[in-house]
């Protein structure tokens, strides 16, 4: 802090404007409280005077910190390792478009966010550089980590732009960089770690496991798929799904936030391919069994050709029963609001169509169901609903989640109001 006071910084003109505007108030205050020899305007101009002088100098020292950083999304990352600091605390396990889905929109709610992300992909880009360079795949890890990310929309096209021409083609610029990164670093964690901070990522991402692991599957046919690109095309219905090595270790990171986790997401996302192979890594699934927190399965909105034809919620919870048993979801989640007609034809198309409750139920957990799908001709996810529906899941069954910390509590529910407000006066998230 003493380098403050070297000369050329021009920022101690500004604290001392600010400082003589507070001792103005001060002064203002004190004469009025005990001689009360002011008159009232001589005493409202000294008033006036001192909150002109805080809010300038206030203005010029933003200004001048604005002028150094290049930015003004310092007051933003503020706030976020400040007040979202104060949130609970949600662990998220998926991958695919599901699972950055949920991070947008809990990223607005809270900071104590970790995403655990499956590494078992094989196709597109991420199974290239896993084949060429021996890497983990880093698709599922690079959208997660743009989906919490801070930074200025330029850095988040930057790692999403995908090469289309030569011999990068089919890349995209964020798995090159998590690639180099992983060589320059030594190591998978320490190249995460080092690009959260570039891109100034709320929360922590994950990889379920740092060994190489392969997918595959068993279909009712007595077929054996391997391959998670491969699953996904099963031209019958999955009996059971299963990794090689059926042993991985899980990171103790990943193991310690379940644990001290408030609230555990499952979903959504690919049924088999990102949301039942985290918990094919057994101490992840044994962490959450144990997990004090409420743990919530979020149903996909729309079945998925090759892999869930047909499913209804209630199958989808069968099926992840069948793999892992019984006892480790408390609530499922799913969507009630109806698609748009001429959407819902483009999907029904290509074999898609919306989850529903099977009639007379047959779930052994609670079932919510909320609107939860965004207005954009595409069926999936709203984040910010999504969002919204798992904090009042969290707060209905945990209502003393931030037991000995009652402002934090107060804080979250505050934080729901004041969204719900700006969303009704059509305000949108700035996430895409």
């Amino acid at each position: 802090m003493w380098r403050l006071l070297w000369p050329g910084l021009r920022v101690k003109r500004y604290f001392a404007v600010v400082a003589l505007g507070f001792a103005m108030l001060g002064a203002a205050l004190a004469h009025w409280m005990f001689t009360n020899a002011w008159s009232p305007s001589v005493g409202l101009g000294a008033v006036g005077v001192g909150v002109a002088f805080v809010a300038l100098g206030s203005m010029a020292l933003a200004h001048t910190v604005n002028d150094v950083l290049g930015s003004d999304r310092w007051a933003g990352l503020l706030y976020s390792r400040r007040q979202l600091a104060r949130g609970p605390k949600i662990v998220a396990l998926g991958g695919g478009t599901g699972l950055p889905v949920v991070l947008r929109g809990l990223k607005e709610y809270t900071s104590n966010l970790t995403a655990v992300v499956t590494v078992a992909d094989d196709g597109g880009s991420s199974g290239r550089l896993r084949g060429e360079l021996g890497v983990l795949p880093p698709g599922d890890i690079r959208n997660c980590m743009v989906a919490l990310a801070d930074t200025e929309p330029l850095m988040e096209e930057l790692f999403q732009h995908r090469f289309e021409t030569g011999e990068l083609r089919g890349h995209s610029f964020g798995n090159l960089f998590l690639a180099a990164m992983e060589q320059t670093a030594g190591d998978f964690v320490t190249a995460l770690r080092e690009s959260s901070r570039v891109l100034a990522v709320r929360g922590t991402v994950l990889p379920a496991t740092l060994e190489r692991v392969t997918l595959w599957a068993e279909l009712v046919t007595g077929e054996i798929i391997r391959g998670e690109s491969n699953i996904g095309k099963s031209p019958a219905r999955i009996a059971k799904i299963g990794m090689e090595p059926n042993d991985a270790t899980p990171l103790a990171e990943a193991i310690l936030a379940i644990r001290e986790a408030d609230m555990i997401v499952l979903g959504p996302g690919s049924l088999y391919t990102s949301v039942i192979p985290n918990l094919l890594v057994r101490p992840i699934q044994d962490a959450i069994r144990e997990a004090k927190a409420v743990r919530v399965y979020v149903a996909n909105v729309m079945t998925q050709p090759g892999e869930t034809n047909h499913y209804t919620v209630e199958d989808h919870v069968e099926a992840l029963e069948t793999q892992v048993g019984r006892g480790l979801i408390d609530v499922v989640l799913m969507n009630n609001e109806a698609v748009d007609p001429r959407v819902l034809e483009n999907y029904l198309k290509e074999g898609a169509e919306p989850v529903r409750s099977r009639p007379g139920g047959g779930l052994d957990v609670e079932l919510v169901k909320e609107p939860l799908i965004a207005v954009d001709g595409v069926v999936r996810h709203d984040p910010e609903k999504l969002a919204r529906a798992l904090l009042r899941i969290l707060l209905r069954h945990r209502p003393h989640w931030a037991e000995g910390r009652l402002w934090d509590s107060l804080w979250l529910e505050a934080r729901l109001r004041e969204r719900r407000r700006w969303l009704t006066r059509g305000g949108r998230t700035r996430d895409r």
